[in-house]
């Protein structure tokens, strides 16, 4: 297992090492070119016996209520418990120049009871944006993420059966108004902002169109003037600037995951001079009590005496081990691999390092 830590370490630390010049367009998102969130209320029919209890869903009844209403049957004051429909909410995601008519995903939760939405149909359902008016509608089979079996003593579920999708089960109905084509200026955001970074942008674009035509405003914001590019509209400026290459710059970071071990770093991570030891020190109790009988046609009583057997073992560790001054991270991890220690004594030796003050990077713990 170490073996296979350190090779993976080697690979990792010398393709970031030697890292490529990335695209533009995967560095920044363009001001404006953004998704929209959209959500909806809606029914649920056609289900096996897996839906609402409308006793304990009385909004499910509500809902059912009004759409066999507007399709002209009258159920007022009827009283009917069906348990093969559930109230779901819809959500969605409206990406950026959607046109009318454009088909999109979308996601069915249950909010009631229901045991699963398997099989189930979506009636047709609106759904609105954060400004209330309604951007598409809604309806198709459910394709659910689980399964769910229950018998009389007992049930199995395997996955999620109360959520599932509907591949392009939206349909555009209005657009979002935005006139991209008249713009004159763009401002590029960073998804990591960082200075040099975004200097480097402003570089690699002026080059490309001529001074002044990319400014960077701040760590995370490099401003574009269309209206300097010379290009016939907003569009074709972005085609070319998004498939300009720029190297980022990489912020000192190590990304440890506790639960598998796995530790992920850059090989610009710094230790400055510091000394470490480690150890694995056990503690174990065992309870053995025992049980003394008296003797044969004797008037005594059994009894219990305690018997408690306590152990210490300290196991082999590292022995006092000093780091010089500019290691680089890979070196120290380098030599932890040669002396045989675990990943996960490996993450508590690095907490103690960057607890010390010692590690010169970003230690992220998730």
């Amino acid at each position: 297992m170490i073996r296979m830590f350190a090779a993976l370490f080697l690979i990792l630390s010398t393709n970031i090492a030697y890292a490529s010049p990335i695209r533009i367009k995967d560095l920044v998102e363009f001001d404006g070119v953004r998704s929209n969130d959209l959500v909806g209320y809606g029914l649920v029919v056609g289900l096996n016996g897996t839906g609402d209890g409308l006793r304990n869903s009385p909004f499910t009844e509500e809902i059912m209520s009004n759409i066999l209403e507007r399709l002209g049957v009258n159920v007022t004051g009827e009283q009917f418990r069906p348990n093969n429909v559930a109230a779901v909410i819809v959500t969605a995601s409206l990406p950026p120049f959607a046109r009318t008519g454009s088909p999109i995903d979308v996601t069915i939760s249950a909010i009631g009871d229901a045991d699963s939405l398997l099989g189930g149909t979506l009636i047709m359902t609106p759904l609105n944006a954060a400004d209330g008016e309604i951007y598409a509608v809604a309806q198709g089979t459910i394709i659910a993420g689980g399964v769910s079996a229950q018998g009389d003593g007992g049930g199995v579920v395997q996955g999620v059966p109360t959520a599932g999708v509907i591949p392009s089960g939206a349909t555009v109905e209005r657009e979002v108004d935005f006139a991209f084509a008249d713009l004159s200026v763009i401002r590029l955001a960073l998804r990591s902002p960082d200075f040099t970074t975004a200097a480097r942008i402003e570089t690699a674009i002026n080059q490309t169109y001529g001074r002044g035509v990319a400014v960077m405003l701040d760590a995370g914001t490099v401003r574009l003037d269309i209206t300097a590019t010379g290009d016939v509209s907003p569009a074709h400026s972005l085609v070319r600037v998004e498939n300009i290459l720029v190297e980022p710059e990489r912020r000192a970071r190590v990304v440890v995951d506790q639960r598998s071990g796995t530790i992920v770093m850059g090989d610009d991570v710094r230790i400055s001079r510091v000394a470490v030891s480690q150890g694995n020190l056990t503690l174990r109790i065992e309870e053995a009590p025992l049980v003394v009988q008296p003797n044969p046609f004797s008037d005594g009583q059994t009894i219990v005496v305690p018997n408690t057997n306590a152990q210490i073992n300290e196991e082999p560790g590292i022995g006092l081990a000093e780091i010089q001054e500019g290691t680089s991270l890979s070196e120290v991890v380098a030599g932890l691999n040669a002396l045989g220690v675990s990943p996960r004594d490996m993450i508590d030796i690095l907490k103690s390092i960057k607890a010390a003050g010692a590690l010169h990077a970003e230690f992220v713990v998730r």
